[in-house]
C-alpha cells in the first residue's frame, strides 16, 4: 500500500535528521574539550546507505526501503592553544582541542531541526488524512 511506503519514508526522514541534531550537538559539545593524550577527538557525522529519492522510497523504481541511517565517527583535525596552567598541557604548555567548525555545526543543526520538523509535519498531515479516510469510509 502506498501509505505505508510514505510513512516509511517520513520515518526514515525523522530518523535521519534525528541522528543530524545528535552528530551536530556532539560536535559542539566536544569543541572546548581538550584531547586526551594519543585519543583524537572524534567528530559524528550521518550517512545514509544510499542517497535515495523520493520515488524510491515509494517503490517506484524498484529500490527497496533503505536501511536505518547510522552516525560514523571521524577523527577531527586538532587545533592547539597554549596555555600551560591546564592540566593537559603537554611538555611545551600546547593543550590539543578538536578543531570544530561552530558555523557550518550551527547551520546542521538549525537545518536538521527544520527537516526534522517538516518531517513530524508531513507525518502529521498523512495520518490525519488516513484517520479521515477511515471516517468516511466508515460511514459508507
Amino acid at each position: 500500500m502506498v501509505v505505508d511506503q510514505i510513512f516509511t519514508a517520513t520515518r526514515f526522514g525523522l530518523e535521519y535528521e534525528r541522528l543530524r541534531i545528535e552528530a551536530a550537538s556532539h560536535n559542539i559539545a566536544i569543541a572546548n574539550t581538550p584531547n586526551q593524550p594519543g585519543h583524537p577527538a572524534r567528530l559524528m557525522r550521518v550517512s545514509a546507505p544510499y542517497a535515495a529519492s523520493f520515488n524510491a522510497m515509494l517503490g517506484e523504481t524498484g529500490h527497496g526501503v533503505p536501511s536505518q541511517p547510522v552516525m560514523l565517527a571521524t577523527d577531527a583535525a586538532t587545533r592547539e592553544e597554549h596555555d600551560p596552567s591546564d592540566p593537559a598541557a603537554d611538555k611545551n604548555g600546547m593543550v590539543s582541542y578538536p578543531r570544530v567548525d561552530m558555523v557550518s555545526e550551527m547551520s546542521a543543526l538549525m537545518d536538521a531541526s527544520r527537516a526534522y520538523e517538516a518531517n513530524v509535519r508531513a507525518f502529521n498531515s498523512l495520518r490525519s488524512m488516513a484517520l479521515h479516510a477511515l471516517d468516511v469510509g466508515g460511514n459508507a
